[in-house]
């Protein structure tokens, strides 16, 4: 399924914002495990952001987050996000979400 021209721009922004925060989360909690550098931390953003941007479909954002599947945990997780049902339901409810937050701070 491909993403609407109209729609991609707050389908981009929704998933970096996620995604972000879940490789924040994950570097915090891993930085000395494996002596991780804040520049290690700013590749790995801007790979996230021009991998994000390059996707136009729903299948293109399921590649993607089969690609940062160790951001995920959780049984639920790993069966409901990485299918193309899953993957179209998450960016859903990221969407729902954000909408949510903007609706809450008017």
């Amino acid at each position: 399924m491909e993403i609407n021209k109209t729609n991609k721009q707050a389908v981009h922004n929704v998933l970096i914002t996620d995604l972000q925060r879940r490789i924040f989360k994950q570097y915090n909690a891993r930085k000395e495990e494996f002596n991780l550098t804040d520049e290690d931390y700013d590749v790995t953003q801007t790979l996230l952001v021009d991998s994000v941007l390059h996707c136009n479909s729903i299948k293109d954002i399921n590649d993607l987050l089969l690609s940062y599947i160790d951001l995920f945990d959780g049984e639920k997780i790993y069966n409901h996000v990485f299918t193309l049902d899953g993957t179209m339901n998450y960016v859903l409810s990221l969407l729902i979400e954000h909408a949510k937050v903007a609706y809450e701070s008017v």
